[in-house]
């Protein structure tokens, strides 16, 4: 099988040959159809995180070392079953849920194997989709997406699951009745915008810095589209939501769009922290109680919100994010691009 791996950090990625695996027990083969670029590549590909304050956390501190193969939002075709693998067969066609924990520990036997303290994630921990073959340890992790493209499918597994379940722990009467905030407007938030409707939710106010982003934003059915560089971009948020947000989802994460989201917070708000840009904020612990707001991280999804969500995809339920396809061998072009924020929705790799 052919990859295209890190070799080392910040480095282009390189095409590495090596055996096609050969599935045991309950593990699925499939082929590679789609493969989505994702922002959280980009930090993999760095090798590390930004921390505020000058530090950072490393890939190499976390146990991922190179080479690998990064790559989590996958589609694929199923090529080849392990002699104990079930509910499954050959040439069927299936979005990969890639954040696989070890099965056997409390997180994951309550459902919510992305909090497992000992991850395999495919294109972390485990050989991921910017390869033309991927290897899957149970059926379990392999749902349908209906009449969808491959390339329109895969989103679903990291930015679609994200956005879900961030969206998911916004009280269902917030949602229903009053604006929700999105920070950013890169694939995450508008996939944020179209699971919204989805779920019966008021509308979305989007907030990012750039206009071509706001536009498409517009264009997905925002309420709103503010220039978060504005130096009344608080107010202008306050205004939107009438008086202040009773929800705001992050998706970027930098300490500036903290500062943004926290500060635009009505009473009893809830701000929840999704993207990892990096970055620090000081806040006064006098005036959590006093505003009685909420500040909670939220990290992809499960296997359970995942099949929900692909349940309302498949119904035609949710408007589908622009996406671009690239070729599998202009891997590294691709994350160039969207580092340099050329990407509007989602950038695709295929075969």
């Amino acid at each position: 099988m052919k990859s295209y791996d890190v070799i080392e950090f910040h480095e282009p990625l390189q095409a590495r040959e090596r055996p096609t695996p050969v599935p045991q027990g309950s593990e699925v083969l499939l082929r590679m159809l789609a493969a989505g670029v994702c922002h959280s590549d980009l930090h993999i590909w760095d090798g590390e995180y930004d921390l505020g304050g000058g530090r950072t956390l490393k890939m190499r501190d976390r146990g991922i070392k190179p080479p690998f193969t990064m790559g989590h939002e996958i589609v694929g075709e199923v090529v080849a079953l392990g002699p104990r693998s079930e509910g499954i067969k050959i040439g069927d066609r299936r979005l990969i849920h890639p954040w696989i924990g070890c099965g056997d520990c409390a997180v994951c036997r309550r459902g919510e194997e992305q909090l497992c303290l000992k991850p395999s994630f495919l294109g972390v921990h485990k050989p991921g989709g910017y390869a033309d073959h991927v290897l899957v340890p149970h059926a379990r992790y392999l749902f349908g997406y209906g009449s969808l493209t491959p390339e329109q499918a895969a989103p679903f597994a990291c930015s679609g699951i994200t956005a879900y379940s961030a969206l998911n722990k916004i009280d269902g009467r917030v949602r229903a009745s009053e604006p929700v905030v999105v920070i950013g407007a890169g694939g995450l938030g508008l996939m944020a915008v179209s699971i919204l409707k989805a779920m019966g939710g008021h509308g979305a106010v989007v907030v990012d810095l750039d206009p071509k982003k706001r536009e498409a934003a517009t264009k997905a059915g925002a309420l709103a589209a503010i220039d978060g560089g504005a130096k009344d971009a608080v107010q202008q948020i306050q205004a939107a939501t009438k008086g202040g947000a009773a929800a705001v989802i992050d998706f970027v994460g930098a300490g500036s769009t903290a500062r943004t989201g926290i500060d635009a917070l009505a009473k009893g708000g809830h701000y929840v922290i999704v993207g990892l840009f990096g970055g620090e904020i000081t806040l006064s612990t006098v005036f959590l109680p006093w505003r009685a707001i909420s500040i909670q991280g939220s990290y992809v999804g499960s296997p359970r919100e995942l099949g929900e969500l692909m349940a309302l995809a498949t119904a035609g339920k949710v408007p589908l994010v622009p996406v671009t396809r690239s070729p599998l061998a202009e891997a590294t072009n691709a994350l160039e691009r969207l580092r340099a924020g050329q990407v509007i929705g989602r950038c695709v790799l295929v075969p």
